[in-house]
């Protein structure tokens, strides 16, 4: 893991003293070093980021021609008394999507009559639209769908709907296909300009959109505000991973100040006693948009997680009856911690898995597993690519005797990285997927696992050319544990909300070391154990004699390191506790910073170059091969540093033959040892082709299905032959394993000769 301090300029005083305006209790230096950092240099867009009352909301005329053909379906829909259903997704953006379209349209029509919802079953159905699911709407006589956060590319099945009867409206925010769609109307704002104020919006302001524009054509009709609205869209605007940005972060602004308000209102009061509920539960106050990243939404998601139908979710949003919301809530609260308990054992299985896997040859994890749970995949998946700094897809495979055997999943991507586009090119591999550059879901046969992992890694690889995949966790200012409190808080509060494009602030403390370390399982509602760990400490530096309070979630105390060390972090309120508190990101030792100073110097860069004789008979610890992995550069590593030895990297790209060559290299060296009975060692083989041991292996497994067999003793190889072919795809299989292997290995040299020296030199800290 890279750790990387984003560059601060130094904002001018007038600026300083314009955020100041905002932050009465401190400097405003802090908060004036990240807004800068951020793009926000002017006292004008100072005002409209900070305070959404000066904000003008962007006028919705380019998606007007859509908005009109939707607005005038549903008043033909409410005029011929037709039946609708709402069809939504079982994620947070996609339940609060419909249940702002089940209290919106349920202005127009009478809910459970002219209006329903369908949502998916996570683990028994995928995202979108499905043929059964529209079956389903079809036999309780449903003229409209209008879908909310799903349904741009369902091509087929908004056919056969209309081949049903059914029109079909869409509003999403996911990728659009190649044509329009054949729909009553679209409401997507990718149609729009990247620099659009509207362009992000999520699956859930897209349903409020319709339905502003419905109540601005049918004005009379609504009973309740639009703005009653609005704290649903703040739910799933910051569940969901959009950037919070324009009319995105003017939005949950509104929608936040909203659910805080309703919180704070008697329970019998509430306009939505559900929500009031969960944030009890959670131990939150509906005041932060942390609130809902770490408390509503991750709860809200659980439900599908654990259970598959997540309906009653709605109906826990939407409802006014106190008990039965209550009654849900809690429900909602323990599936959150099945949800943890379940997540945990599976990355550990996960993690085991990667920790056998030669990342350095690795552009995209993909893993499969049939005892995994497809619900948690995807949280899983996420953690993965952060740790590793590579896309990850997680794959559960059915079990059974029935064929054809399907793998369902989940992918999440690092920031450099459009898994959407990167997964969709290999379609022609896939049941089915969707999603966004960030996240996506995917089916496909088991068989075609192996042929989707190869081809995957390869684009990737093809289309980084050279930029290095290495986790990286950037931290954003340097502070004191004496900074640290309600001050430096209020201060950064004025950023919120945060996400996407303006994440949370990473403050760097260096120098300090923890105390009073505990942890301990989480428990339930009804005080059962979960295995889901926390770590709590008090952190200290030299800054000040007071420690502060802090917590490490998903960590054991043991983890913390010993003595003096530095660690990256983010200051919270923690309402429980009604105190302030930190919560570690990242944390390495202060030695590990002296090391790499210290073997920075011992590592010398003579790649490409022609080396003297002088050079060479230095007492230099010399590479002239290029290595073929990160494992043969840390055998180096380490034997340099044993011996304190400068090492010098003096290896020239490598003059290789093409995959195809080496095959048929390897395939003429077979038929001669088969035809002459001579013998040949490993180490002779590898030496003349110029690959890998685990190449070798494939290329042997390619032989057998042209017919050759090895036979191996006393460290000599030996070819005999068959004279019977096996399946001709099976051996094209096994001849495309080994050319990927080898155009990996080809791939990596040329990356050695490039690598910057910074990489090889942080990969010596760890040794």
């Amino acid at each position: 893991m890279q750790w990387i301090l984003a560059e601060t300029e130094q904002p001018p005083k007038s600026f300083i003293e314009a955020v100041k305006q905002y932050t009465p209790l401190s400097s405003g230096i802090f908060a004036a070093q990240l807004l800068w950092q951020r793009g926000i240099k002017d006292t004008e867009e100072l005002a409209t980021f900070v305070n959404f009352q000066a904000y003008q909301p962007a006028s919705l005329f380019e998606l007007e021609t859509e908005m009109n053909l939707a607005t005038q379906r549903l008043k033909n829909a409410g005029e011929a008394n037709e039946k609708v259903a709402i069809w939504g997704d079982f994620d947070a953006d996609g339940i609060t999507s419909t249940a702002v379209l089940w209290d919106g349209l349920g202005q127009f029509f009478i809910q459970h009559q002219q209006l329903i919802y369908y949502i998916p079953n996570r683990l028994t159905e995928s995202h979108g639209l499905n043929l059964a699911g529209i079956d389903n709407l079809a036999k309780q006589g449903c003229r409209l769908i209008v879908t909310c956060d799903t349904g741009s590319t369902n091509i087929d099945e908004i056919i056969y709907a209309q081949q049903l009867g059914i029109d079909v409206i869409v509003t999403d925010h996911h990728t659009l296909p190649s044509e329009r769609p054949p729909v009553v109307a679209i409401i997507n704002p990718r149609y729009l300009p990247k620099e659009h104020p509207l362009f992000h919006l999520s699956g859930v302001a897209v349903a409020y959109k319709l339905v502003e524009a419905l109540y601005k054509t049918l004005p009379d009709v609504p009973e309740n505000p639009l703005t009653d609205l609005l704290d649903l869209v703040a739910v799933g605007l910051i569940a969901d991973l959009v950037q919070l940005s324009g009319d995105c972060r003017y939005l949950a602004q509104l929608g936040i100040q909203q659910l805080q308000g309703d919180y704070k209102k008697p329970v019998a009061e509430r306009r939505r006693p559900g929500v009031g509920k969960l944030l009890e539960l959670c131990q939150k106050s509906g005041d932060r948009p942390t609130d809902i990243s770490f408390g509503l939404g991750p709860r809200i998601n659980a439900v599908s997680r654990i259970h598959g139908d997540a309906r009653f979710c709605v109906e826990l949003l939407t409802s006014q009856d106190i008990k039965r919301c209550h009654q849900l809530a809690e429900e909602t609260e323990l599936a959150n911690t099945r949800r943890k308990s379940l997540q945990k054992d599976v990355q550990n299985q996960v993690l085991q898995k990667v920790s056998q896997l030669d990342l350095s040859t690795t552009s995209v994890i993909v893993l499969e597993d049939p005892q995994w749970a497809v619900g948690v995949l995807g949280l899983v998946a996420g953690q993965v690519a952060q740790e590793t700094g590579r896309p990850t897809i997680l794959l559960s495979t059915e079990s059974g005797e029935s064929e054809p055997i399907f793998a369902r999943g989940s992918a999440r991507s690092i920031n450099s990285v459009d898994l959407y586009q990167l997964v969709k090119e290999q379609a022609h591999l896939l049941h089915r997927f969707g999603g966004h550059p960030f996240a996506a879901g995917l089916s496909l046969l088991v068989e075609n696992i192996p042929l989707f992992t190869d081809a995957i890694n390869q684009k990737l690889r093809q289309s980084l050319r050279g930029i290095d995949l290495t986790p990286t966790v950037q931290a954003d200012v340097v502070v004191t544990v004496a900074d640290l409190g309600k001050n430096l808080f209020l201060e950064l509060k004025i950023l919120e909300p945060c996400g996407m494009g303006n994440p949370i602030p990473k403050l760097l403390i260096k120098n300090c070391w923890f105390e009073n370390s505990w942890h301990r399982n989480q428990q339930d509602l009804h005080g059962k154990k979960i295995q889901y760990i926390k770590t709590e400490f008090d952190i200290r530096d030299d800054s000040s004699k007071n420690s502060f309070p802090g917590i490490w979630w998903g960590h054991y105390k043991e983890e913390l390191p010993m003595g003096r060390c530095d660690c990256i972090a983010e200051i919270d309120y923690n309402s429980f506790k009604k105190g302030y508190e930190i919560r570690l990101i990242a944390v390495r030792s202060s030695v590990e910073s002296e090391v790499k100073n210290q073997n920075s110097a011992l590592i010398l860069d003579w790649r490409n170059q022609q080396l003297s004789e002088v050079n060479k008979k230095n007492e230099i610890l010399l590479i002239e091969s290029c290595p073929k992995s990160w494992d043969d550069l840390r055998a180096w590593l380490r034997r340099s540093i044993y011996n304190q030895q400068q090492l010098a990297l003096a290896w020239s790209k490598p003059q290789k033959p093409k995959p195809k060559e080496i095959w048929l290299m390897l395939v003429g060296i077979a038929k001669y040892l088969q035809r002459t009975n001579e013998q040949v060692t490993r180490v002779q083989l590898l030496n003349k082709l110029g690959i890998s041991d685990l190449s070798l292996y494939l290329g042997f497994k390619a032989l057998k299905y042209l017919g050759f067999i090895v036979h191996s003793q006393d460290h000599y190889l030996q070819m005999t032959w068959n004279s019977v072919m096996s399946n001709e795809t099976k051996a094209d299989n096994a001849i495309n394993r080994f050319l990927v292997a080898v155009q990996e290995e080809t791939f990596q040299q040329e990356y050695f000769t490039t690598v910057p020296i910074s990489i090889i030199q942080a990969l010596a800290c760890n040794q």
